[in-house]
């Protein structure tokens, strides 16, 4: 099977299955995204939905959470991986969000990167959850769900993964295509044991059919 047909069937299959598919983090504003997106480093959506309400009631603007100490802001975000860097880095990023965008999120990825705490991947979170951007965001779920099925090849880290797929997905469907990997990595092609009882990709996944011939 071509790389071209690769996608197309993977594609058609995601359509079918998963027409609607968005982010998890619960958001009401961009401001609110980028700071749960910085939280959900390294930790789940879960545990982050559970930590934003408090934290963004105290903090519900960037000029608030610029004018607050990290140690007022690691209060509310112990629960979570990483809370000290992820303190400071909220509070920085909120204070270059005033000093550079006038306190509104920017909609350009390079834009977005010169903010603390926001790195490639969740710049093009932001970008194409918020702005709908053809950005693919490549996190661990994108990563391993990408190389297991076969749509990308030999990809030694998330830029590489990330150029592979938006060569052949439409850029209509690159935002979306970014959930769908996302969601079958977090629910069905998961790290250890994936359940590849429960997909209908096995057809033309790489690695079931690797492991069919094992």
């Amino acid at each position: 099977m071509k790389k071209s047909e690769l996608f197309e069937a993977v594609i058609q299959y995601f359509q079918n299955e998963m027409p609607v598919a968005e982010t998890e983090l619960e958001y009401k504003n961009p401001f609110e995204l980028i700071v749960a997106v910085i939280l959900s480093a390294q930790c789940t959506d879960k545990r982050v939905n559970l930590i934003t309400p408090e934290l963004i009631k105290r903090f519900s603007t960037p000029e608030k959470m610029a004018a607050a100490e990290p140690a007022e802001v690691l209060d509310y975000i112990k629960s979570c991986s990483y809370p000290n860097n992820k303190a400071k880095h909220l509070v920085g990023m909120a204070q270059k969000l005033i000093e550079l965008f006038d306190g509104k999120v920017p909609e350009d990825v390079d834009d977005l990167q010169k903010l603390p705490g926001v790195g490639r991947k969740t710049a093009n979170v932001i970008a194409s959850v918020v702005y709908n951007k053809p950005a693919m965001a490549v996190d661990t779920h994108v990563f391993r769900v990408a190389a297991r099925i076969g749509l990308t090849t030999n990809a030694k880290n998330p830029l590489q993964t990330e150029i592979q797929l938006v060569k052949h997905i439409p850029e209509n469907l690159i935002a979306k295509a970014h959930h769908w990997l996302i969601l079958h990595g977090r629910y069905v092609c998961i790290a250890r044991n994936p359940k590849c009882e429960k997909c209908g990709l096995t057809a033309v996944c790489h690695y079931y059919q690797k492991k069919k011939i094992v």
